[in-house]
């Protein structure tokens, strides 16, 4: 098993569901007005601690995390279900870097301690 420790990666939270353009129509109803929905909320990248893990192997093959995107809303004010969270398992002593700005964002040391990296 070889050993890394350190790993550039991209995180992005998801998107947010479209929202829904509808009337009602109903037969009484003459001027019932907008009745849509809300799009859900995307999905957050969430870091948590690991004590299972000691290297930042899986990294190597895998750069891009992106948290699912919300449903789309629908007629009657039905809001769209909002998206899931990702979790990305990183092992303790985890330094996350911005790595334009070189600003050290979380030192995530603690047994399963979470960070949200991206919120949706």
């Amino acid at each position: 098993m070889d050993f890394v420790d350190q790993a550039s990666i991209h995180v992005k939270a998801g998107d947010g569901g479209a929202g829904c353009v509808s009337f009602r129509r109903e037969r009484y109803v003459p001027k019932g007005g907008p009745d849509g929905g809300d799009g859900g909320d995307g999905g957050s990248v969430v870091f948590r601690v690991d004590p299972g893990l000691n290297t930042l192997q899986p990294f190597r093959y895998r750069r891009r995390f992106f948290a699912p995107r919300g449903a789309p809303g629908r007629g009657k004010n039905q809001h769209g279900k909002s998206g899931a969270d990702l979790v990305v398992r990183v092992p303790p002593g985890t330094v996350v870097i911005d790595e334009a700005t070189g600003l050290v964002l979380r030192d995530l040391t603690r047994p399963g301690e979470t960070w949200v990296a991206a919120r949706g």
